[in-house]
């Protein structure tokens, strides 16, 4: 059987692409923003924009399990950039507020995020970031198709 090594397939340049720009973002992050993480921002930004989001519904769009949220939102809530209150209206869920150390954090985020998307496409045309995304909707299609 002659089958290439992983380091050899597109699916490694797609990881190892998507751990460096994670690593430069943190970068960039952390060098103005303290304590706190890419995924910790991601959340501050859809709850900021999206306040009626269920613990759920954020751990989906940040590409969480269940589990890996509720320890970030711990984490957040130690930190103070959020506050969680019981649901009046489903008691069975939190409502998670961002505090005003979230919202100061909400401030510094958005300058530092067009920075690193800006510089990481850097040299790339509209063209080809479009043939990318098509290219990976693709993929994407074929590995949800049962």
């Amino acid at each position: 059987m002659n089958l290439a090594l992983p380091s050899e397939t597109i699916f490694h340049i797609i990881e190892s692409t998507i751990k460096e720009y994670r690593k430069f973002a943190q970068k960039n992050i952390s060098e103005k923003i303290n304590d706190i993480t890419i995924d910790q921002g991601l959340v501050l930004l859809f709850l900021n924009n999206h306040p009626e989001l269920t613990q759920k519904e954020i751990a989906e769009l940040v590409f969480k399990d269940n589990a890996s949220m509720t320890r970030m939102i711990n984490t957040m809530v130690q930190k103070k950039h959020l506050k969680r209150s019981m649901n009046p209206i489903d008691r069975r869920r939190y409502k998670i507020e961002i505090t005003n150390k979230g919202k100061e954090v909400l401030e510094t985020l958005p300058s530092i995020i067009n920075y690193n998307r800006n510089s990481s496409l850097k040299g790339i045309t509209k063209n080809e970031l479009n043939q990318l995304e098509v290219i990976l909707g693709k993929i994407r299609t074929n590995c949800t198709k049962t």
